[in-house]
C-alpha cells in the first residue's frame, strides 16, 4: 500500500496579492481638518509660530487638500497666537535658557532658534545677558570637565585645541573660551563670571 500523504491544499497561507490588506490613505485635508490639526499639534508642544506653520504645510503636502479655496495657513498660525496657544517670546525665551542651561552659547541658540523661525529681536534676547553667557560656557566646562572642573590644566597643545573646537562647536565666543581655559581657578572664573552681575539686573 502506498504511503500516505497530507492534503495542504486547504492549509496554504493566503498569496501575498490576495491575503494583504493594504492600508487606507486619510482623506485630503479641509478646513476642519487642518484647524484640528493645529489645535492638536500646540496642545501636544511648546512650539513657535514658524514651527506650526512647518507642520501644517507638511501635512498639506502628504494629504493633499479638498476645498477650491486654497489653505490659508498664516491665518491658523496667526489665530493660534491669538488665543496664546503659541507664543514666540515665550518660547524662545524658554528655550534660550535651557540651552544656556546645557551649556550652550549665543550662536547654538541663535542658530536653533532661526531654525524655529524665531524673528531676529526675540533671537537677540534669547542669547542671554554678558553674565548668563558666561555662565553657560562655565556649564558647558562643568559638562565635559575641563578646566577648571578637571581638577588640573590641560597642558598637552593637542587636547587643548580639541578643548577650544568643543567650546566652538557648542557656540561659544573665542573671548569667553579664552578666559575660561586661562582661568587660575574655579573661584577666578566665578568672580568673572558675576562680574556684571549687577549691571544685568538694572
Amino acid at each position: 500500500m502506498a504511503p500516505r500523504t497530507t492534503d495542504t491544499s486547504s492549509t496554504r497561507a493566503p498569496s501575498r496579492a490576495g491575503g494583504a490588506r493594504q492600508k487606507a490613505l486619510p482623506p485630503p485635508l479641509d478646513k476642519a481638518a487642518l484647524d484640528a490639526l493645529a489645535l492638536t499639534y500646540v496642545a501636544r508642544f511648546a512650539t513657535s509660530s514658524g514651527r506650526l506653520s512647518t507642520y501644517l504645510k507638511r501635512k498639506l503636502r502628504e494629504r493633499g487638500w479638498a476645498e477650491e479655496t486654497p489653505p490659508d495657513v498664516p491665518a491658523i498660525v496667526a489665530r493660534m497666537a491669538e488665543r496664546r496657544y503659541v507664543d514666540d517670546a515665550a518660547f524662545s525665551a524658554a528655550k534660550g535658557e535651557s540651552l544656556r542651561r546645557r551649556g550652550y552659547g549665543a550662536r547654538r541658540i541663535d542658530t536653533a532658534l532661526n531654525h524655529d523661525g524665531i524673528a531676529e529681536p526675540l533671537r537677540a534676547a534669547a542669547r542671554g545677558s554678558e553674565t548668563e553667557r558666561r555662565h553657560a560656557v562655565m556649564a558647558f566646562a562643568r559638562r565635559k570637565r575641563f578646566w577648571p572642573y578637571s581638577g588640573e590644566p590641560c597642558l598637552d597643545p593637542a587636547m587643548r585645541r580639541k578643548h577650544l573646537a568643543a567650546y566652538l562647536r557648542a557656540g561659544h565666543g573665542l573671548d569667553h573660551v579664552r578666559r575660561v581655559m586661562e582661568a587660575r581657578d574655579l573661584d577666578d572664573l566665578e568672580e568673572w563670571a558675576d562680574e556684571y552681575a549687577e549691571d544685568d539686573l538694572e
